[in-house]
């Protein structure tokens, strides 16, 4: 039944024109936002903790146009096998791509540093189109015909998933060839697998990943975000310089630094566009040791 659903919501959204489409799924994700009220105390919570000078009122509105964006990205999503080299530029346009290329030349590989920001589904089938396909690291769905589904319509410009839990050996191979991995970086992280360092002000359980990958390997680790542009009616995906990484020659206060500047980097970004991030995640849900929860449904009763 969940298969059948989404495979007809993304037919349905697709054979739409595109402009129509995106306030159709607008519309669709409004619906569904409100029969899920613990994802707006979700996002007003984690919008207070980053923004706690803001009014509520202004909060509010970052929340309504996030919810927006979720139904315009899978209006775009669902209009993946309509896109070509000729005509991506209708949705989405590349800034900075020098900076990217740049890093590229360097042949140790690249490791595109992102988040869930903007169309983040589009970015990635955008630079396949543009330039060459690339590899991004996705957790799989509970539904294996669901995730067979979104994983086609994400390939079809060519783009290869990887598995997180199959990561670490084929990320190495990909970057030992020279090759782009994309990985989304923003998300809260299994304490084991994760390091604490702040994420507005809070620490917040990060992925050691990218760092312990860039120490490895030397690859380029090039921040690379989009976003809705309202002056052009589009995306704009935009590639920042790499980063400067300088390896002390300790492993794990080199992790750590590295891991602080990737937050630093996402934070800005978020700052600059506050309402294209998915403020719905609880990315401080996990703590440090001995820490008490942070989201109030989450911390137990005492007596």
């Amino acid at each position: 039944m969940e298969f059948v659903a989404a495979w007809m919501l993304l037919k349905f959204l697709g054979a739409l024109p595109r402009r129509v489409s995106r306030w159709v799924a607008a519309g669709i994700a409004l619906g569904i936002f409100q029969i899920r009220p613990v994802w707006r105390r979700v996002a007003l919570f984690n919008l207070r903790l980053a923004f706690p000078d803001w009014p509520e009122a202004q909060r509010r509105r970052v929340v309504s146009r996030v919810v927006r964006n979720l139904g315009w990205m899978a209006a775009e999503f669902a209009h993946f096998p309509n896109f070509s080299k000729q005509t991506i530029a209708d949705a989405i346009v590349l800034d900075g791509f020098e900076n990217f290329a740049a890093a590229e030349r360097r042949g140790q590989g690249v490791l595109f540093l992102t988040g869930h920001m903007g169309a983040w589904e589009l970015m990635p089938f955008a630079h396949a189109l543009h330039d060459k396909p690339l590899h991004f690291l996705v957790r799989s769905i509970d539904n294996a015909r669901v995730d067979a589904l979104v994983n086609h319509y994400r390939c079809l410009s060519g783009n290869r998933p990887i598995l997180k839990n199959q990561s670490a050996r084929a990320v190495m191979q990909v970057l030992r060839k020279g090759g782009v991995v994309g990985i989304l970086a923003d998300q809260n992280t299994k304490v084991e697998e994760a390091v604490f360092v702040d994420f507005f002000g809070v620490p917040a359980a990060t992925s050691s990943g990218i760092a312990r990958l860039a120490l490895r390997t030397g690859a380029a680790v090039v921040p690379a975000y989009g976003y809705w542009d309202k002056s052009l009616g589009k995306y704009r995906l935009h590639y920042e310089p790499e980063l400067e990484l300088t390896p002390t020659g300790d492993e794990e206060a080199d992790i750590r630094a590295y891991t602080a500047k990737f937050n630093q980097s996402i934070e800005n970004y978020i700052r600059r566009f506050p309402d294209q991030w998915l403020w719905m995640h609880r990315r401080w849900r996990n703590r440090p040791r001995g820490e008490r929860p942070l989201y109030p449904d989450e911390i137990p009763r005492e007596g």
